[in-house]
């Protein structure tokens, strides 16, 4: 493992090992020099390949032909920022070992062990890779969408970006409330030469995947969206026996009004505006007129489902869901005056449906009356029969 280089008299060890530590010596005629070889060894948990949250340990070791120093460990991450980390220290001082706090996304990049000590002067720097596999969505994102709309859900991976070397797999489920059983809708495998390949596994729930995406990414996209739609979405991806997800959570919002239909002049009509699911505390509903007042307008109070505005003139109102002071979505709701002819139907109506009833009910009172006296003349005849029946004799003049 070992050659030298003659034309400058340097010694090249290969492949170099904790055990090559020591003093080496070069004699050359009466000249002699020596070196002391200091080796240090860095070993990091799963090969420095990672999923988030998980926490990599760290190994130094050294080895050296003299007394083993007491060595000052710093880590440097990507960012070049200081890491913390909690250090386990043997009585020997052959053997370093340190915890790190949980890793993100974000951590993966080039990272620096820095070594030092006063006696020897050491001042060593130690690269090694962190990898942390993942999607650089964050773990949990709520969208908004209105019912009819198209909506695009999509994850992203940063196996490319990391230049991820080895294989893995995942899948998409969808599950409507928290405590429902989830139905998967695809899965997907990743290759080590990074070749992406998704199979769809749900027949009942309509969706398609694009084929125009952006490579390493997962996407659905959902037609006619409705209050059926909406839930929690979940990808899931897979190595060696570990797990990352993200959630999206999809929340529909609708507008409908009672009655439907125009508004007749001095009629009311309440309009509601309501989404699939409880919304969180910095988020809420709000309707407002079109060029209307501070009267026009009417908020859900905190974690409400839907908000009511009652309606007595035409005009065009909108619904918007506001999240921070910001508004994410709207649907807007025209309220139309009914025509006059509308308005005489519908009074005429009303006042032939009075008549109608009332022409029934005298009806249904003189029908009473004459089924009654015919009731009454039919028992009359028949106690008269039964009286004639019952003293019939035969009077004969003597």
């Amino acid at each position: 493992r070992s050659e030298i280089i003659h034309n400058s008299g340097q010694l090249k060890v290969l492949d170099l090992r904790l055990s090559d530590a020591g003093i080496y010596t070069c004699e050359y005629g009466t000249h002699t020099v020596s070196i002391s070889l200091h080796v240090f060894k860095l070993t990091i948990s799963f090969n420095g390949n990672f999923l988030p949250n998980e926490a990599p340990e760290l190994t130094l070791m050294q080895n050296s032909s003299y007394p083993l120093p007491d060595l000052n460990i710093t880590l440097f991450n990507s960012n070049n920022n200081t890491v913390r980390a909690k250090l386990l220290q043997n009585k020997t001082r052959q053997k370093y070992v340190l915890t790190l706090k949980q890793l993100e996304v974000t951590d993966s990049g080039t990272w620096i062990c820095h070594v030092h000590s006063d006696s020897p002067l050491i001042n060593h720097d130690i690269t090694f890779d962190v990898k942390v596999l993942g999607f650089q969505n964050p773990g949990l994102e709520r969208k908004y969408a209105t019912v009819d709309s198209t909506v695009i859900l999509s994850w992203r991976l940063n196996f490319q970006k990391i230049k991820w070397r080895e294989g893995f797999t995942g899948q998409l489920n969808w599950k409507q409330q928290e405590n429902a059983a989830p139905s998967e809708l695809l899965d997907f495998n990743i290759t080590a030469r990074g070749e992406q390949h998704e199979t769809k596994k749900s027949s009942r729930f309509r969706f398609e995947i694009p084929e125009s995406k952006s490579a390493s990414t997962i996407e659905v996209k959902l037609h006619k969206v409705n209050f059926n739609h909406s839930g929690q979405y979940q990808c899931q991806l897979a190595y060696n026996g570990r797990y990352a997800q993200s959630k999206i959570e999809l929340v529909v919002m609708k507008v409908s009004a009672n009655p439907v239909g125009p508004l007749p002049r001095g009629a009311k009509m309440t309009l509601i505006c309501q989404v699939s699911s409880p919304l969180p505390s910095n988020t809420h509903l709000c309707w407002e007129r079109v060029n209307g007042t501070q009267m026009d307008i009417k908020r859900s109070k905190q974690h409400e489902v839907k908000v009511e505005v009652n309606v007595s003139a035409a005009g065009l109102w909108n619904c918007h869901l506001i999240e921070d002071n910001d508004r994410k979505i709207s649907l807007h709701y025209s309220v139309e005056e009914a025509p006059v002819w509308i308005r005489y139907v519908v009074i005429g109506g009303s006042t032939g449906g009075s008549v109608l009833v009332f022409g029934l009910v005298c009806l249904c009172i003189i029908s009473g009356i004459s089924w009654q006296r015919r009731r009454q003349r039919a028992k009359r005849m028949a106690r008269a029969r039964q009286y004639l029946l019952e003293n019939k004799t035969c009077q004969c003049q003597q």
